[in-house]
């Protein structure tokens, strides 16, 4: 018999796949007018509006659900505020989100999609290193093996196979930057999503009210003020809005597959990105796709299966928001 959850659960993994996969094209795409600064700020305020809705209908939700269930109200207030307790860990989170997305966009800028899509894998390296830091968590000698076999492979692929440290241009440093950026602000907000004091959807929403709040009040200290104009322009509102979707959209179908099957499985659906984004980037980009660069994101694959197979089902939860 067929299992339905799972099934959707597959489909919505796949689908979060092709949206994280279609971010570094539409990142590069943009109109060169565009700066990094500004396309940060607005995207992640386009994030925050597309989510704004969500928000209403999980808080709505968490109402009814409190007084259907006098019994479990307690727990569903925890559920609507307890983010209110962690207003300081929120803030940070915010305003490193703001830095990351920055660096984020002049990575991909530098790197090029394909490239930059491998460094970001680094990922999950630097949730075991922060979770061992800061949480005290496990990490066997299988983790810590694939990570560095994962490294090899990102250096095989950069490098294309030469292993001159030197190649690794500063749009990959950049990525490595933001990935370890992201990943200890996603190990300080793991704690409150584990004791049910906020949801994922509350997070994201409040992270991106701050850090576009943030990035679009302080841009125009750096930056001309004749660039308000540029808002205005159709095209670029246009790829504010695409941004801001597949951003979201792929945060919302990553959440919902946890929902249906075991996150082991959807973190290894998912897991092909680079190479989702390696032929968009061939195809859309005009990109150089090289041997060397399926031969390394294979490796990287491979080892972030294999690490996430070893970690703790709650481990990575957080890893997409």
């Amino acid at each position: 018999m067929v299992d339905e959850k799972y099934i959707k659960g597959v489909v919505f993994a796949l689908i979060s796949l092709f949206l994280v996969s279609m971010q570094p094209i539409v990142a590069i795409s943009r109109p060169k007018v565009l700066d990094a600064y500004l396309f940060a700020a607005m995207t992640c305020i386009v994030m925050a509006l597309f989510m704004f809705p969500l928000i209403i209908a999980e808080r709505h939700k968490y109402s009814n659900l409190s007084k259907k269930n006098p019994a479990k109200s307690d727990e569903y207030r925890s559920i609507l505020n307890g983010w209110k307790k962690h207003k300081r860990i929120l803030i940070y989170v915010g305003i490193n989100f703001a830095v990351a997305q920055v660096i984020f966009f002049l990575a991909y800028e530098l790197a090029g999609a394909i490239n930059g899509s491998l460094a970001q894998q680094t990922t999950i390296i630097f949730a075991l290193l922060f979770g061992f830091l800061i949480h005290h968590e496990k990490v066997t000698k299988i983790q810590i093996v694939f990570s560095i076999i994962l490294l090899f492979g990102l250096t095989f692929a950069i490098t294309q196979g030469s292993f001159n440290l030197l190649e690794f241009n500063l749009g990959v440093l950049l990525m490595l930057m933001t990935a370890a950026i992201w990943m200890l602000a996603h190990t300080f907000t793991k704690p409150i999503l584990e004791k049910n004091e906020s949801t994922a959807i509350q997070i994201v929403f409040i992270r991106n009210i701050i850090s576009g709040s943030l990035l679009f009040s302080t841009y125009f200290i750096f930056f001309p003020i004749t660039n308000i104009l540029l808002l205005l322009e159709p095209i670029n509102v246009f790829f504010f809005i695409a941004m801001g979707f597949f951003y979201v959209f792929d945060i919302l179908f990553w959440y919902k597959s946890l929902t249906n099957i075991e996150l082991s499985k959807a973190s290894v659906l998912v897991s092909p990105m680079p190479i989702l984004t390696a032929i968009f980037a061939f195809l859309i980009l005009g990109e150089l796709l090289t041997i060397h660069h399926l031969i390394g994101a294979f490796i990287i694959i491979i080892s972030i299966i294999i690490i996430v197979r070893k970690k703790k089902e709650d481990s990575f939860v957080s890893e997409k928001l």
